[in-house]
């Protein structure tokens, strides 16, 4: 048996273990879909429909090409992404997933893109929302607003950190000596005058653009919203049939390697295939600590969840961009935001707002070099642990490529 065979008998098996499970446990896959249907109703359709009509509006009128002039000259030289690249990057952390993953396929079917730097834009651009970080998971979950600061710090910081790390994604002599020739001067007068032309080039009125706006943004969402009640449902019957438990016994032996509690490993399973329930499941552990679940809390925004992923998967599948390389970049986001939750909680969450704590670690340097020395000694095996994780994901990620480019030789 090939692998081919092998990859249609475990979908196979996969799809009618789940249909049997349906079968088996109606009332829970009915309240779960319920669950799905009014997460997707009452929060993501209102909130992401107005930030993708207005996306398609902006684009259609030649603001994109106005912004992405102006911005070349940073986004160029920092993520080797046209400046159009900072419109998405700022719409995507705007509106949340996923957002970045629809407007960069618009750019690169418009041609604005290649390939290569679209699959460097949709790393990066795809990120949790502020609302999101601040109302639902801080005040909502953990019932503590200060948290909001430290967990939005750690998820846009390993959002900009994988953007830098990814500029090296696809890189090619011919690739670099396209973008040599590129202008860096971000001239006002420029980028009204190919504003002007791309308004011109779409041709279409207002009202037709209107309406295919309006028309393309539901039918995102009808999809978007189907995956999350697909996987609200999927969860739930993994739960049920013990499935979840298997893997939380494995993962608690990894995380008490970590020595991280192993009471979090229930949070970081469901956290895996759903962003909103793992990070509920954290907030609620007992028996915990708050340092161990904002870690955890930060990878599992990081990692986005399998069903973020689904939804970005089949809105890259209109266009040649692969999904790869935003598979590995959301692994590289978790280990990254939870290494900086290690470095950033005693900064923007222990010593917010402590005076005396703050004056002790400033004021006299002897003072502020025992701190530091106390906290390595107490947290130090897991940001080395963290450290290593990233380094063998970036030497896996570069063996992956150089083979890639073998192949093609």
């Amino acid at each position: 048996m090939n692998f081919m065979h092998l990859k249609t008998l475990t979908l196979s098996m996969t799809a009618t273990s789940l249909a049997i499970a349906l079968i088996s446990f109606p009332k829970e896959a009915y309240n779960a879909s319920v669950r799905g249907l009014t997460m997707w109703w009452e929060v993501v359709f209102p909130s992401l429909l107005p930030f993708f009509i207005v996306s398609e509006l902006l684009i259609s009128f030649g603001v994109v090409t106005f912004l992405g002039a102006l911005l070349e000259p940073i986004m160029r030289p920092l993520f080797r992404v046209p400046g159009t690249g900072g419109f998405v990057w700022a719409m995507g952390m705007a509106s949340g997933f996923p957002a970045g993953a629809k407007l960069t396929v618009r750019l690169r079917q418009e041609g604005k893109l290649s390939k290569t730097e679209a699959e460097r834009l949709v790393t990066f651009t795809n990120a949790s929302n502020p609302l999101f970080i601040f109302g639902a998971i801080s005040v909502g979950f953990f019932h503590d607003p200060k948290l909001g600061f430290l967990l939005a710090a750690c998820h846009y910081g390993g959002n900009l950190c994988v953007g830098l790390i990814m500029r090296f994604h696809g890189s090619t002599d011919i690739e670099q000596g396209k973008e040599g020739q590129q202008k860096h001067t971000g001239s006002l007068r420029r980028a009204f005058q190919q504003m002007h032309e791309d308004r011109l080039k779409d041709g279409r009125p207002i009202g037709k653009v209107l309406g295919d706006g309006i028309n393309s943004s539901v039918k995102t969402l009808l999809m978007i919203g189907g995956f999350i009640i697909l996987f609200s449902v999927l969860n739930e019957m993994l739960q049920l049939i013990q499935i979840q438990a298997l893997f939380a016994s494995l993962f608690a032996i990894v995380l008490s390697a970590m020595q991280i509690s192993n009471e979090l490993s229930p949070a970081l399973i469901s956290g895996l295939f759903e962003i909103t329930l793992g990070s509920q499941i954290a907030s609620e552990t007992n028996n915990t600590s708050i340092f161990h679940q904002v870690i955890i809390t930060s990878f599992i925004i990081g990692f986005s969840g399998f069903s973020v992923q689904a939804q970005v998967a089949s809105i890259l599948s209109e266009s040649d961009i692969q999904f790869r390389p935003y598979f590995f970049a959301r692994i590289l986001h978790g280990f990254i935001a939870s290494l900086l939750a290690v470095l950033l909680y005693h900064p923007l969450y222990t010593l917010r707002g402590d005076v005396t704590a703050a004056t002790f670690a400033t004021e006299n340097a002897m003072n502020g070099f025992i701190y530091v020395y106390h906290w390595l000694l107490q947290y130090g095996h897991i940001l080395t642990t963290f450290t290593l994780v990233i380094w063998v994901i970036l030497f896996a990620k570069k063996y992956q490529d150089r083979g890639e480019v073998h192949t093609r030789k």
